[in-house]
C-alpha cells in the first residue's frame, strides 16, 4: 500500500516511487504481449490459454502472476477491457474464464447473468483516493469533507478558493460508469442513494484506466479525480487528500477507517478449477501475496485475512 497525502508522506516500507513505473510498465508490456487481438475474444480463440481481463488495478498483480506461472507451462492472456463492469460482463457472456474487479459483484451482475456461477475469490485489497495536486495541496487544500467532494464532482465548487485553495479553476476527471474506483467514489459519497448524472461543464471529462488517470492529472492544472493510491507512488506532484480529516495510511486503510478502502478479486464462473485454480492458488500463495505490495496494494495477511 503507498500513499501520499498533505500530512502523512509514504513510510520506508510502502515507497515503491519509480520502481512502481517500472513494475506497471512491465505488466502493461505483459498485457499487450498476451492480450487477444482487439479484444479479450471468445474463450474458444485459444483452448489453451485462460483468458483473464477486467480491473485495471488488478490487471498488473495477475500480468506478473501469469508471467511467473509461464515456467510451470501455463498459458495465461491478461487483457482491460472496459475495467471492472468489462471483466464481469465478459465472463458472464462466457468471452473469457476469469474477470479482474476492484469492485463487489452486484445483484443486478448475478440478475443479468442467470446462467453464469460467479464465485470471486478476494486476492488483496487498495484504498481509491481523491487526487488533487501537490500545488493546490500546499496551497491550503489539506483536508476535504463528503459534501465538499460531493461538490467537486458535481461541479458546484468551481474554484480552489472556494475550499481553501488556490485561486485556480477545478477541472474535474471522472471514472466512466462501471469502473471500480468510480464505484467506491460514488458509495462514499452517495451512500445507497444514484449519483447524479455529470454535469454539464467543460471542466469535467470522463476517463478510463488508471494510466489515463494518471496522465491527466498530471498535465492539468487545478484537477482532481478518483484513482488508486498505489497509482502515485513516485508522482511527488501528486496527494491522495485526505478525506473528513483521514488520511489514506496503512493503518487507517488496514482498519477500514479510512472510507474509501476496497478488495480486489478474480471471479470465476463456478468453483475456480483446473488452470484457473492454479491461477488463484499461486496469487494467494506467499510468493504471489508479494507481488501485491509491489503495485502498491495490501496483502490479504495485512488486511487480516
Amino acid at each position: 500500500m503507498s500513499v501520499m497525502t498533505t500530512e502523512t508522506r509514504q513510510t520506508p516500507s510502502l515507497r515503491i516511487g519509480r520502481q512502481k513505473q517500472l513494475g506497471f510498465a512491465a505488466s502493461a508490456a505483459l498485457l499487450l504481449a498476451t492480450a487477444l487481438t482487439g479484444c479479450a475474444g471468445s474463450a474458444k480463440a485459444d483452448s489453451a490459454a485462460l483468458q483473464a481481463s477486467g480491473s485495471t488495478t488488478v490487471a498488473p498483480v495477475a500480468a506478473d502472476a501469469a508471467e511467473a506461472l509461464k515456467s510451470k507451462g501455463l498459458n495465461i492472456t491478461v487483457a482491460t477491457q472496459g475495467g471492472s463492469a468489462g471483466g464481469i460482463s465478459q465472463l458472464g457472456s462466457k468471452q473469457i474464464n476469469m474477470a479482474l474487479s476492484s469492485k463487489p459483484l452486484a445483484d443486478e451482475d448475478r440478475k443479468a447473468y442467470p446462467d453464469t456461477d460467479f464465485v470471486p475469490t478476494q486476492i488483496g485489497a487498495d484504498a481509491v483516493g481523491v487526487i488533487i495536486s501537490k500545488k493546490v495541496a500546499d496551497a491550503g487544500v489539506k483536508s476535504l469533507t463528503k459534501e465538499q467532494v460531493k461538490g467537486l464532482f458535481e461541479g458546484k465548487i468551481t474554484n480552489w478558493s472556494q475550499v481553501g485553495g488556490p485561486d485556480l479553476k477545478v477541472f474535474v476527471y471522472d471514472k466512466e460508469p462501471g469502473r471500480g474506483t468510480r464505484e467506491v467514489l460514488d458509495k462514499f459519497v452517495y451512500g445507497e442513494e444514484k449519483a447524479p448524472p455529470p454535469p454539464k461543464s467543460d471542466n469535467y471529462a470522463i476517463v478510463g484506466g488508471n494510466t489515463e488517470t494518471l496522465n491527466k492529472l498530471e498535465s492539468t492544472p487545478g484537477s482532481i479525480g478518483p484513482l488508486s493510491t498505489g497509482f502515485i507512488a513516485g508522482h511527488d506532484d501528486l496527494v491522495a487528500v485526505a478525506l473528513d480529516g483521514i488520511a489514506p495510511t496503512l493503518d487507517n486503510v488496514k482498519s477500514s477507517k479510512y472510507p474509501m478502502t476496497r478488495p480486489l478479486f478474480m471471479i470465476t464462473d463456478g468453483k475456480p478449477k483446473g488452470t484457473a485454480k492454479q491461477y488463484i492458488d499461486y496469487v494467494l500463495s506467499p510468493e504471489g501475496q508479494k507481488l501485491l505490495p509491489k503495485h502498491g496494494y495490501l496483502t490479504l495477511k495485512q488486511m487480516g485475512k
